[in-house]
Parts: C-alpha cells; structure tokens; sequence
C-alpha cells in the first residue's frame, strides 16, 4: 500500500510502499477513502506534540471502509462505511476515564500522531474509534466532518446558547464556514466575524449568517453590543490577539468558546468578566459518538463543508495548500479506492 510519511521533525513527506499492516483482536482494517488535511497535522509535520515517534503517517480525518476486523470484534463487520477522528482512544483507567469523560483521557491516542493515520491506503483503528458514515454522505463529505465538523458542532451544541440568541462565529475559514452553517441550523442568531476576502461575505450570509461584521473595518465590540452582546463567540482563529479583542462583545453571562489554537496568550480584563459573569472555555473535539451525531446532523440539516480535492500522492502540496492559507475551505485527499 502507499503511505506518506514524515520520518522526523520537519522534515518532507516521503511516499513510500508499506506491507498491508494486520488488526489485533480489538481493532480494524480501514480501506481509506479520503482522509481531510488539517492544521494539527502540523503537529506531526513540524514535532510539536510530545512523544511522537517516527517515522508517523499523518491524518486524523478519515473516511472508508473497514476491510478486515480483529478476532473480538462484533459490532463491526467488513464493507461497514466507516470514519475515525482526532479521538484515537483512551486509557480506561485515569480519573477522566472512569468518569466517562474519554476525550479528556490524561493517555489519549491521537491518529496520525499516537498512530499512523489516514494519509494512506490502509490504516489501523481501535474499534471505539469508529463512527458510521450515513448513505447519503460521500467519503469526500464526511472526512473534513471528524475534526473541522465535530469540533464546531461539538462546541456549539455544548456552548449553553438557545435558539435566537446572537452567537458569533470569529474566523471563517475551513472550522468558520462550517461554524457558521452548524449555528444557523441550530436556530442561533448567526452573525460571522472577519476579514473577508472577495465575496466572501455575500457566500457567508449564504451559508445562513444573520450579519457580518469586518473587523479590519468596523469595532467588532460595538456593533456586537448593537445587537445586545453575543451570548456566545465561536473562536476558531489561531490568533489570542483576536480573541482578547472581541471579550467586550460578549453579552451578560456570555462565553468565548476557543477551538482555534494559537500560541497567542488571550488577556482577560478581571472586571469586565466578573461585572457581567462573562466566562472562557475551550472545547476539544469529541469522541466517535460525537462524531458519528455530527454526521447524522449535518445529513438532516444539510451542513456541508467546502472542500478542494487532492489525490493522495499529492499529499506535500495539499498540505502546503493548507498550511499557506489559501486553501478554500479544507483540502481533501482520495485515493482512489
């Protein structure tokens, strides 16, 4: 089979042939599909997550179907359309675990940086992993859905807004533009916040946003408050500048939810959150139950994410897309299979 791989910190991808690797009792063969490129592939590419070991197949958005299964396996069978995310799984013994909170497992796996992932052929997942792909979504369709999808959704149905409160989606690129349809169809009061390129606010407004507000060019702060402050902003820059500059906005009991990673520091003015009981959070993903309710979501609601398709052994350039920020909106990779 063909894989990419990455066989030290920053170094290039290297597309080499790799033997059909075999599943233990507990696991699965997944013949790939597509698998998304995402921006935590960085964290493979570049060795910013701790104890890579490589050489290490990138990809955590991934979508096929299951090939082969582990001897225990029996909830699963071969031909099962199939799709695995950020959460690889969990330990089953830290304090999060036996809580029930797997995706804040102190020992979590992560494919394509615990494991290798999807920029391949074939991959190998742990059964707990899996969520079924519905009929109606192409592979195509459901890969940009298991991180860039889940953890928009994810976060915005957890964030405590109600249908018709001003929820404010900050950023509108591969997270933004599917943050922006999720809260739309979630009856919120949609309104996107950024620096639009050329019609892209008129193709914001089309994906259901109420608003939009450019923050190059108009005090985000004002016109939020305008409309009675959001009860809840959608972070999805990598940018804690822009994160600390839009807290004013936030309504009375309102939140900043942060799914945007960046190496920033956000500064919290102390009075401005505790005069109006404003509170910070970040989200994570959400593990295959999550995931597998966003797909059935975004097949009800109609939630698609915008994608450029890329055939696996253009895989550097897909990513190099992605990385540069010109990508429109997430970058997909097929292998034909």
């Amino acid at each position: 089979m063909r894989s990419v791989q990455v066989t030290k910190p920053n170094g290039p991808f290297e597309i080499v042939d790799r033997d059909i690797p075999e599943p233990d009792n507990k696991q699965v063969r997944i013949k790939i599909q597509a698998c998304g490129v995402c921006h935590s592939d960085s964290f493979t590419k570049q060795g910013l997550f701790p104890g890579i070991v490589y050489p290490r197949v990138p990809g955590h958005e991934i979508a096929g179907i299951i090939d082969k299964v582990g001897n225990d396996v029996t909830q699963w069978e071969p031909g099962q359309r199939v799709a695995v995310g950020w959460y690889g799984g969990h330990c089953g013994h830290c304090e999060s675990c036996r809580r029930g909170d797997f995706i804040t497992c102190k020992f979590a796996q992560v494919p394509g940086i615990s494991y290798d992932g999807g920029y391949a052929d074939y991959m190998i997942a742990p059964v707990e992993t899996l969520a079924s792909i519905p009929e109606s979504l192409s592979p195509v369709e459901a890969a940009p859905l298991m991180c860039a999808g889940i953890t928009t959704y994810n976060a915005l149905r957890n964030s405590g807004a109600r249908t018709g409160d001003v929820v404010g989606i900050l950023g509108m690129g591969g997270l933004g533009h599917l943050g922006i349809q999720f809260a739309s169809k979630m009856g919120f009061n949609t309104v996107a916040i950024g620096r639009a390129k050329e019609k892209e606010e008129e193709l914001m407004l089309k994906l259901g946003a109420k608003q939009y507000i450019d923050n190059r060019t108009q005090n985000v702060v004002e016109e939020l408050n305008k409309l009675g402050g959001a009860k809840v902003v959608l972070a999805t820059v990598p940018s804690g500048k822009a994160m600390t500059e839009i807290l004013g906005g936030l309504a009375a009991n309102g939140k900043l939810v942060i799914i945007g990673a960046s190496d920033e520091p956000i500064e919290v003015p102390p009075a401005l959150m505790i005069l109006g009981r404003r509170s910070l959070i970040g989200w994570p993903a959400g593990t295959s139950i999550d995931s597998q309710d966003t797909l059935s979501f975004s097949v009800l609601s109609g939630v698609r994410s915008m994608n450029e398709v890329f055939p696996l052994e253009r895989a550097p350039e897909a990513y190099d897309h992605m990385m540069s920020g010109k990508a429109r909106f997430r970058c997909v990779l097929t292998t034909g299979k």
